[in-house]
């Protein structure tokens, strides 16, 4: 059986260079590209636009931080457990991105790209958008995007996202889609249902041409950064064992009531 040569263009070294996506990291980029720009350089292999620079850096941004999310918490008790290795912190963090938290970027960006996929450019995107609603209501499914327990009735920053993408001549009709997602859904429920934050990251990276399969990537790059500050602030403030004591006796104290009361 013929074998598959084994190709990469994301990097090799030798003695004397670091090459990365062709480019040579010391003269080329090292002080002449931003972290995001580098991202995008090596998730597309080329550099992006001064457009498409400032829309996918917006895109990394809007999710690193969120508060003391079950994510952050993880983060925190695992570093209180395991200082010695604070990318198991991080990792911990990570996984729980998930279709609750801040994870649902790819399933967005997998709906409005699989229904606009080969339809014309002309296509209603209304009458689309409805029978996806009533499809997905229909058994009981959720839309991936639409909806948000706290920001009602319009996450505050997908206005600012889509906004972003218009002005830099990025917003076409994966955007436009999941816009008319979130009317139709609305429509349908009687309910507020906007368009979150990361339906938006997941509609503008369709937008731009990234695969659906990566979108959640953009999350799990913005998260990193903030799950680390969430380890920076632990050391100057903790607050891990705090959480683990407070729960641990509180959920002690519930536990002999209740063997009381039995008793």
């Amino acid at each position: 059986m013929k074998q598959t040569p084994l190709r990469s263009g994301m990097g090799r070294s030798t003695p004397d260079r670091i090459l990365v996506q062709g480019r040579d990291l010391c003269r080329d980029l090292l002080g002449k590209i931003s972290l995001s720009d580098m991202a995008w350089l090596e998730i597309t292999g080329r550099e992006p636009t001064p457009g498409e620079s400032k829309v996918f850096d917006a895109l990394l941004v809007v999710l690193v931080e969120h508060g003391m999310t079950p994510m952050a918490i993880a983060t925190r008790l695992t570093y209180l457990g395991a200082p010695e290795s604070l990318q198991a912190a991080v990792a911990a963090g990570l996984c729980g991105m998930g279709t609750t938290f801040a994870g649902t970027a790819e399933g967005a960006a997998k709906l409005v790209q699989d229904a606009l996929r080969g339809t014309p450019g002309d296509a209603d995107l209304d009458a689309m958008a409805r029978d996806i609603v009533a499809e997905r209501f229909g058994r009981k499914a959720t839309i991936p995007g639409i909806g948000h327990p706290l920001h009602k009735p319009i996450d505050p920053r997908t206005p600012v996202l889509f906004a972003l993408a218009e002005e830099h001549g990025i917003a076409g009709r994966h955007v436009a889609l999941m816009r008319a997602l979130s009317r139709a859904a609305e429509a349908a429920s009687g309910k507020s249902l906007p368009v979150n934050a990361t339906g938006a990251i997941g509609a503008v990276a369709s937008d731009m041409g990234l695969d659906w399969r990566l979108c959640r990537g953009l999350a799990v790059i913005g998260r990193a950064v903030g799950l680390v500050g969430h380890i920076a602030e632990e050391i100057r403030h903790p607050m891990a064992r705090e959480i683990w004591l407070r729960v641990e006796d509180e959920t002690a104290s519930n536990a002999a009531g209740e063997e009381s009361g039995d008793a």
